[in-house]
């Protein structure tokens, strides 16, 4: 079966679980997996967490439907799955029963698209709906943490895939929320191809699309924006904030570090509200420029996802400058700013809702 048939029966699929009544869906029986742990604090979002125990190896798999569950992905609720028949390789997100429908309304809206990973089954459980997407070959921050930071020209054919998915999402009225490198993963072996993995916890916006005005605060502590830190309980652009965490994207691709980070909670926002952040001198005028077009404090100063494709760093990029240091200061540095840099590399766990 080739690709658009089968996308095309998924979707098919998928508008037929929607439009039912939840009441009504029948449920399989399937092997109770590990529970995930109870969210705490702001809205389940704006705290960190401390990383779910590695799977056991040694496990025999669970059975969801026609497929295999094996090892839990790395901080979250992903498993790697395999269909009993085929032996295809899938990827099941688990998502609470109640609401479900809602949550996977944005596959209709978006449709296909190259950088978003589609919806290829859905499996109801007894109180949890199974979630099956195309297999993958890691994520974006995994890459980033190996690799210490990526070159420019690495970057700009990576970071417009990640563009062209978000672009393609605000355009179709899908404000995508907790944005950061381990939603995208790599379609190929080669590490060349992004997309887009999980729209569960996005927001479909109404009417012409026009108000992205949001009140929730979700999203991941060293990704989330200024005014989701100091607006109280008033309203804020979904759209800006999603530009926000693609600067911070951006930033640590190219750099190898978050541009606001530290082990309190509380600095850390601190850190985010100030919106202050340093670049290195062996950065390209382009790409600081770019970052700088997303990471501003004023959301309305932010560029739009389709306006950002546009930057010359993507459109016209230059050779980077050849002259790379470790530091990322033209002073001295001291032995405190030192220890900070280095404590400032992409950790093993980022904090997850």
């Amino acid at each position: 079966m080739n690709k658009a048939v089968s996308t095309a029966r998924s979707q098919v699929c998928l508008k037929r679980l929607l439009d039912k009544p939840q009441e009504n869906l029948p449920k399989c029986k399937v092997a109770r997996l590990t529970p995930h742990p109870p969210a705490t604090g702001l809205s389940a979002c704006l705290k960190p967490r401390s990383p779910a125990p590695e799977a056991n190896q040694s496990q025999s798999p669970s059975r969801v439907g026609q497929y295999f569950l094996f090892e839990r992905c790395e901080g979250e609720e992903t498993y790697r799955a395999e269909h009993a028949q085929t032996k295809q390789q899938y990827t099941c997100q688990v998502i609470p029963l109640r609401g479900y429908q809602d949550r996977l309304a944005a596959y209709i809206r978006i449709g296909d698209h190259d950088n978003i990973c589609g919806l290829q089954d859905v499996v109801i459980g007894q109180d949890r709906v199974y979630v099956f997407l195309p297999g993958h070959h890691g994520d974006m921050h995994a890459y980033v943490r190996s690799r210490k930071r990526l070159g420019e020209e690495e970057a700009q054919l990576l970071f417009a895939q990640v563009l062209n998915a978000v672009t393609h999402c605000h355009q179709h009225g899908v404000v995508l929320r907790d944005l950061k490198l381990r939603r995208f993963v790599f379609t190929d072996e080669h590490r060349t191809r992004l997309a887009l993995l999980g729209l569960n916890d996005c927001v479909l916006l109404q009417g012409n699309h026009g108000d992205d005005s949001l009140t929730d605060r979700h999203g991941c502590p060293a990704y989330v924006s200024p005014e989701l830190l100091t607006n109280g309980r008033g309203s804020y652009s979904g759209r800006a904030a999603d530009i926000w965490s693609l600067g911070v994207s951006l930033y640590t691709m190219l750099i190898g570090r978050y541009p606001f980070q530290d082990t309190q909670p509380a600095a850390l926002f601190a850190k985010i509200r100030r919106g202050a952040f340093s670049l290195p001198d062996w950065l390209s005028p382009q790409a600081k420029c770019l970052i700088g077009c997303m990471l501003r404090k004023s959301p309305a100063e932010r560029l739009e996802a389709s306006e950002l494709l546009m930057h010359p760093w993507l459109t016209n990029p230059c050779a980077p400058h050849q002259n790379v240091h470790k530091t990322h200061h033209s002073s001295p540095k001291t032995l405190q700013s030192k220890q900070e840099d280095d404590d400032q590399v992409v950790p093993m766990w980022t904090e997850k809702h």
